[in-house]
């Protein structure tokens, strides 16, 4: 099977590219804007026909949550335009489109976890975006999968885990607001569940939504605890609110996920996000 992956230089694209030897009867085509530009449809429309993938990973997409404030034409044309040129050229060339989106989608106000179908609500203009993304796949698409995550991290790129690690070995002590609930997600472990989906060879018919991220609750305060203790830094690390911690973009307050429905169709084992951390922070420090 040939797979055509996008946005291949970010966190979750790099996490494929380890992975990929895992996968010896596969062909993995990794592109990020120097090979591919996603923003033109013919661009991609070109691609798809010379190499003729089985399946496109798309994990290409602006995430700066705050600069998206200004720059919202830009996170629109990437994550929401860019999109609908993936979903259409998939849907023309019969190729099943796997594309990443976010909790963003909702506005937090929720109190159980969230399942695939309960409605969205997009609130900052990152997040507003995302879910125009989603839309498009939703338009376009003849055979699709959206799979939303939470709080990703990695080895790689820049994210919480490693802000955390350079700050705490600089500073004496970090404030860290605590009333925001969600789950860490593990790269790695999302980018081993997508191989492994497509290794089921799954029939899909129009477009599917799952959701996904590492097992357990926890605050960024609790995330960040855990982050300054199994990486053995010296470093307080204060509790405040979201209030006394203003950015450009509001968060959700509630993103945890109910992950059964991918559990169930694909028999997902999902890490515990401790565990993952602690992966993950050894494979920072080799």
């Amino acid at each position: 099977m040939k797979i055509l992956v996008t946005g291949s230089n970010g966190q979750l694209g790099n996490e494929l590219r380890l992975l990929a030897p895992s996968c010896p009867h596969d062909v993995f085509i990794f592109t990020d804007v120097a090979e591919l530009d996603i923003t033109s449809e013919t661009d991609v429309e070109q691609l798809v026909k010379e190499e003729q993938p089985a399946v496109i990973i798309n994990c290409a997409a602006y995430t700066a949550v705050d600069k998206a404030e200004q720059e919202d034409n830009l996170a629109f044309l990437i994550n929401a335009s860019a999109v609908g040129n993936l979903a259409r050229v998939a849907s023309r060339h019969n190729v099943l489109l796997i594309h990443i989106s976010t909790d963003y989608v909702f506005d937090g106000k929720g109190y159980k976890p969230y399942v695939e179908d309960d409605p969205t609500n997009p609130v900052s203009l990152y997040a507003k975006s995302k879910h125009a993304g989603e839309q498009q796949v939703q338009s376009y698409a003849s055979q699709a999968i959206i799979i939303r995550t939470s709080w990703l991290y990695s080895e790689f790129g820049n994210n919480f885990v490693k802000t955390m690690m350079k700050y705490g070995k600089e500073r004496g002590q970090l404030n860290v607001v605590f009333d925001q609930t969600g789950t860490p997600t593990y790269a790695r472990d999302l980018a081993k569940t997508i191989l492994d989906i497509i290794q089921k060879q799954p029939v899909f018919s129009g477009v599917e939504v799952f959701h996904f991220s590492n097992e357990g609750v926890t605050s960024w305060y609790d995330f960040a605890k855990a982050i300054i203790e199994f990486s053995g830094i010296t470093c307080k690390i204060n509790p405040i609110e979201t209030k006394d911690y203003p950015l450009p973009a509001v968060r959700p307050f509630y993103s945890v996920f109910n992950k059964s429905k991918i559990k169930q169709r694909f028999q997902t084992e999902i890490p515990y996000w401790r565990d993952s951390l602690k992966e993950c922070l050894g494979r920072i420090n080799q």
